[in-house]
């Protein structure tokens, strides 16, 4: 146990963070086994024995900071059980129908309630935009506001949403511009909610994996939904969204970036938030579109997202009395987790987030 405990202070002590030290980010240990843990399974077992009450930090956010800021996170992530993972998602589809369809209902068939409790008022699973705004509410009207304006959008036009979530962005473009959506999801529980929330407005929800979708739009949205799709099936979906956009339609894409190219996510979040996600390099995104899209213009708003997820963590608290009676405290301290660890990387840049703009390039692909 001495050799693990020196190993762990000596992998923390990179990153300026002490065990059983006394500034808010630096690591209380609660559990001995919590050497094994980190020393073992690395970013695993970080995530997993905080989830087990074997450490707490005061702030978690920074703690995160710290630890991505110092590239601690990178190592964390080459045990030999990570290792083989990493292989194997190199050399499989991890993203198939079937199992994007099992990868979409471990995450969002978690309940509804849970998630409209953190979501705010407008139930958007992605980064607020926070310019002007002071509230996330504020952000997310002026996200949904953004993302209509770089498309475009007018009336008469047929946008297709892929991705869809509960409904949101789908009823606000259908309301707010008069065009027709076409709104697309695999996961069950958001497309109950969707289909209620635009009742009667002009939106089409359809269950529907996007490696079957057929019809013609002159305008596509793709929102926090491509980093389910998977580094080997990156080039088939901007094939397919070509086939779908007609001649001189445009795309415009939100969605969480890296700074460098990867075949695998981080092994805490694949295990317990989205499995089989992974987060797009923008070297990737250039190569899956080579001759199919030209890349029109980027916006990067990473640290709008530590804000975003800052937001939903407090939400998300004030909210746990009433939760607390349907889901586990190691659910509570799961979204904990994953909420300011994810802050933290984005407050280091270590993950980036952007709006990109695409125009259809002419012919087949």
């Amino acid at each position: 146990m001495r050799l693990l405990r020196s190993s762990a202070e000596s992998a923390f002590a990179r990153a300026g963070v002490s065990l059983d030290g006394s500034r808010p980010w630096d690591i209380t240990v609660r559990d001995e086994r919590f050497f094994r843990h980190v020393v073992m399974n690395g970013s695993l077992g970080l995530g997993e024995s905080y989830m087990r009450r074997y450490w707490c930090a005061d702030d978690l956010e920074e703690l995160f900071r710290r630890l991505v800021a110092s590239g601690l996170d990178t190592t964390a992530q080459r045990s030999p059980q990570q290792l083989f993972s990493r292989l194997f998602s190199r050399i499989s589809n991890q993203q198939t129908q079937r199992k994007s369809k099992h990868n979409a209902e471990h995450h969002y068939n978690l309940g509804n309630d849970l998630f409209f409790e953190f979501l705010g008022r407008y139930k958007n699973y992605s980064c607020g935009y926070f310019r002007q705004a002071q509230t996330l509410d504020e952000a997310q009207l002026a996200k949904m506001q953004r993302l209509c304006e770089l498309l475009q959008l007018t009336e008469g036009d047929r946008l297709l949403d892929v991705g869809g979530g509960w409904g949101e962005f789908a009823r606000f473009a259908a309301t707010r511009y008069g065009c027709h959506v076409t709104s697309i999801n695999i996961a069950d529980e958001q497309i109950a909610h969707a289909r209620q929330y635009c009742r009667g407005t002009n939106v089409d929800i359809v269950k529907c994996d996007y490696r079957d979708l057929s019809g013609s739009y002159n305008k596509i949205a793709v929102i926090a939904m491509f980093t389910h799709v998977g580094h080997r099936n990156y080039r088939r979906f901007m094939q397919i969204m070509h086939r779908l956009l007609g001649s001189g339609g445009k795309m415009v894409m939100e969605t969480v970036g890296g700074l460098t190219s990867k075949s695998c996510c981080e092994p805490w979040t694949n295990r317990y938030i989205f499995p089989g996600g992974m987060i797009p390099s923008m070297a990737q995104i250039d190569a899956a579109i080579d001759g199919l899209f030209s890349r029109d213009a980027v916006e990067e708003f990473g640290q709008d997202y530590a804000v975003t997820l800052r937001q939903w963590h407090h939400n998300f608290m004030a909210a746990w009395p009433k939760l607390s009676h349907r889901y586990s405290d190691s659910m509570r301290l799961m979204f904990e987790y994953f909420f300011l660890s994810v802050a933290g990387a984005f407050r280091a840049n270590g993950l980036l987030h952007y709006h990109i703009e695409f125009s259809r390039l002419p012919g087949r692909g």
